[in-house]
């Protein structure tokens, strides 16, 4: 069966480059209906890993599967491109080093959450309230406060914060506000005081 081309459906194409990528083959192909050039990767089958499910059930290990998870966790997050993708290597990778015929999901599970910590605390804690299942709101905040707390023992983090922080004000930004709320107050004073009326004055008013 031939590779099938993105834009117009043909399996007919023909390689006009290969090149060895970090995980497999990097082929070049051009479409011989549309003329169109896409890429494709081939990845080296590695022995079958069996996932052991938390009801003792088996299933092969699917990192499509994984990925999936991973970026519904990181949706709309100003994440680089690739890196659910090289997260999900990394997995894959150290599982396969362990060795094992099987390995626990609940094993995966934190494998993938070490790394969205690393990430994207944001990501991190929407994965992580789906995979621990949070008895109830208690438990979620000891979550956000034992991230927050490791957050400012460590040093300045490229990550965007949990909760926005306000910036800094420059000087000049300072004083300017100060002048408007100046002119704010006097004017709501001037307009708190009794309008002039223009009639005139009564002799007993003026005390003559």
């Amino acid at each position: 069966m031939g590779m099938k081309c993105p834009y117009c459906g043909n399996e007919d194409s023909k390689v006009t480059d290969s090149r060895m990528a970090e995980d497999g083959i990097r082929r070049r192909r051009e479409c011989l209906r549309c003329g169109l050039r896409f890429t494709t990767y081939e990845r080296v089958q590695s022995a079958a890993l069996q996932v052991v499910k938390r009801d003792s059930r088996r299933e092969d290990f699917n990192r499509d599967k994984l990925g999936t998870s991973m970026r519904a966790a990181c949706a709309k997050r100003p994440l680089p491109i690739g890196t659910i993708d090289k997260i999900v290597d990394d997995i894959e990778t150290e599982l396969q080093r362990l060795g094992r015929a099987e390995v626990p999901s609940s094993l995966i599970g934190e494998l993938a959450m070490e790394r969205l910590k690393k990430a994207d605390r944001v990501a991190y804690i929407r994965y992580a309230s789906v995979y621990r299942d949070f008895a109830d709101i208690d438990n979620f905040r000891e979550e956000i406060e034992t991230l927050m707390a490791s957050r400012e023992n460590r040093s300045p983090s490229a990550q965007l914060p949990l909760l926005p922080e306000e910036k800094p004000m420059p000087p000049q930004a300072r004083r300017r506000r100060r002048v408007r709320r100046v002119r704010e107050v006097r004017q709501g004073t001037e307009g708190s005081q009794a309008p002039k009326s223009d009639e005139p004055i009564a002799p007993e008013d003026r005390g003559l």
